[in-house]
């Protein structure tokens, strides 16, 4: 039976697992539109992954990472929950051990890590700016109406520099009409939309931060080939994009749990067999104090197995019958 790793990344526009095995090699990597539902998405994707690998393998760590990490970890029963910063850093540093600054760009989000001797020493990050994420540009190649599998591809064919305002998605997509009713053609509209992201992310998140080569770029729209020329035509220099560059994140959460079994010589995992049990999240106000929290209860098969929410520890400690009592 062969032993590996599992690793999760839940986050607001996909859930990626990654298995990986002793020798570090990915038997197995999924991609999954979360769509809201993030319980229902990794229920999928253990299914999915129990299907493809049959009963020959043998889980011996779990990782989690991804805004719904804590989540994911209730529901496997993970051996490591680590941040998204880490996990990334720690996949870019598998890939490029001399990495210094990563690029990557999500969905919903975006960030810059650097790293300077194997360390992460500063990072930032941006949840607010539409114009700066992968999101951006599935609405306008939608609008477009071209497949974003095809943007960056025509991206290359740009033969003139058309400016497109990227400081704002809003005003980005009212400049790019602007731009189409003046009769510039599409490859060079895109091209501009390209180097509106990357323009963006370098004044947003690159500004003040000491860029060096190499360079790595992460996430989802790593993908698209017209961001990565636009990215280092600015930064001027060659930018790496690994080969699952996607799904990073759960690479990283692969690794941290490698450690992390190694150091205890023991897993929690649940096993497969939770893609069958039902879950559920009730929640209450608890007014024991004036921080009023929002207490959150999860549930799996009927049964209460975590609470989160509250900030002095009353209910997310250990469950009493007491407790569940009360709740």
């Amino acid at each position: 039976m062969k032993k590996c790793y599992l690793g999760i990344d839940v986050g607001s526009v996909s859930t990626n697992v990654v298995v990986m095995d002793t020798e570090e090699n990915i038997l197995e990597k999924l991609y999954i539109r979360t769509q809201g539902k993030p319980i229902q998405a990794l229920k999928q994707g253990l299914q999915m992954v129990k299907e493809r690998l049959g009963q020959d393998v043998e889980v011996i760590g779990v990782g989690t990472t991804g805004s719904g990490r804590q989540l994911a970890s209730v529901m496997v029963g993970a051996d490591v929950v680590k941040n998204e910063i880490t996990a990334h850093g720690i996949a870019a540093l598998h890939c490029v051990p001399d990495v210094k600054t990563i690029i990557e760009i999500g969905g919903q989000d975006s960030k810059i890590i650097l790293l300077r001797d194997g360390i992460i020493y500063d990072f930032a990050m941006n949840t607010v700016c539409a114009a700066g994420t992968g999101s951006f540009l599935d609405r306008q190649a939608e609008r477009l109406d071209i497949p974003i599998e095809e943007f960056g591809e025509l991206a290359l064919k740009s033969k003139t520099t058309v400016r497109i305002a990227g400081r704002c998605a809003v005003f980005a997509e009212s400049d790019m009409i602007h731009k189409q009713q003046l009769g510039h053609n599409q490859e060079d509209i895109i091209n501009g939309l390209c180097q509106a992201l990357a323009r963006n992310y370098l004044n947003n998140l690159g500004k003040g931060k000491d860029i060096k080569s190499p360079v790595i770029f992460q996430g989802g729209v790593a993908a698209n080939v017209g961001i990565r020329k636009a990215f280092e035509e600015m930064i001027g220099c060659e930018i790496v994009v690994p080969p699952h560059a996607n799904v990073m994140g759960a690479i990283g959460a692969c690794l941290l749990a490698k450690d992390e079994v190694k150091r205890t010589g023991q897993t929690n995992f649940f096993g497969f067999d939770i893609a069958d049990s039902s879950f559920y999240v009730n929640s209450f106000e608890c007014e024991s104090c004036a921080n009023m929290c929002e207490v959150v209860g999860f549930h799996r098969d009927a049964q209460l197995v975590a609470r989160w929410g509250d900030k002095c520890g009353r209910w997310s400690n250990i469950l009493t019958p007491q407790k569940e009592q009360l709740a």
